[in-house]
């Protein structure tokens, strides 16, 4: 029998890329889940491939605070409680620091840091005592030209997680991160880029990863799907997906 076999799960931003890639692997592991996103074509295009399964693919802002509380709301019609929660949304959008405005800012930090902050203060009580969160952050200790806004909402949300893994320990509820690195996903995980931009961005990931190449959805997938059911004994830690980036490893060894 599957581990996922009659366990329910939640993962925002789960329309595409890792997240969706997450939703397959608890879909074909025999969940129930609901999954969200805000981007109407990657809603209507998750529907069709999931059609049939058991997924309920929702429509809902991590920036708004009335979409939280009716994700909550949803999520208890539909499924009651809840064994796994992923927080997978997030936004990244490139410029440099005199570029930055207070929109890009301000949107960042709703999506990443505010809107996963309040999702789980209103999913949290529907996890069942026992279950698992896991939280999609960003590779550890290495920063990027351009995403100075990007990476300080990421940091935000790490730890958030930190504290959040301590308040739920008395329900043993584990807690932890999957920290991706250079990941090939359709937008290469910055909002905006144009087709060069994103070539030159898997570029650059290819040279500078020691491993030699950009990673997979399915490889963080499974990363996180591990944290979720596998890692009993494991809360309150961060699992780097980054083919040895941020390890100080040397680049084709």
């Amino acid at each position: 029998m599957s581990k996922f076999a009659g366990k329910t799960a939640v993962v925002t931003g789960g329309t595409h890329g890792m997240g969706l890639a997450i939703v397959k692997g608890l879909l074909d592991g025999g969940a129930e889940v609901v999954l969200t996103g805000r981007n109407e074509k990657t809603l209507e295009e998750a529907r069709t491939e999931l059609k049939g399964r058991a997924a309920h693919v929702v429509r809902s802002d991590a920036a708004s605070m009335a979409d939280i509380a009716g994700l909550a709301d949803l999520v208890q019609a539909r499924l009651g409680r809840v064994d796994h929660v992923f927080v997978n949304h997030g936004i990244a959008e490139f410029a440099e620091l005199a570029e930055v405005t207070e929109e890009s800012w301000d949107r960042q930090f709703a999506i990443n840091t505010k809107g996963s902050f309040f999702t789980m203060q209103r999913l949290a009580p529907l996890i069942n005592d026992g279950g698992s969160v896991v939280f999609t952050t960003v590779v550890n200790d290495v920063v990027f030209p351009g995403l100075s806004a990007y990476s300080a909402s990421k940091e935000a949300m790490r730890a958030f997680a930190h504290v959040l893994a301590l308040e739920l320990l008395p329900r043993k509820i584990r807690v932890n991160s999957v920290a991706p690195g250079f990941i090939k996903t359709p937008t290469m995980g910055v909002a905006g880029l144009t087709e060069e931009q994103r070539r030159e961005f898997e570029r650059q990931g290819n040279e500078t990863t020691p491993l030699g190449r950009n990673g997979t959805v399915d490889e963080v997938a499974a990363a996180a799907l591990f944290l979720a059911a596998d890692a009993t004994f494991t809360t309150n830690v961060e699992l780097a997906v980054d083919g040895g980036f941020a390890q100080g490893l040397p680049v084709g060894h």
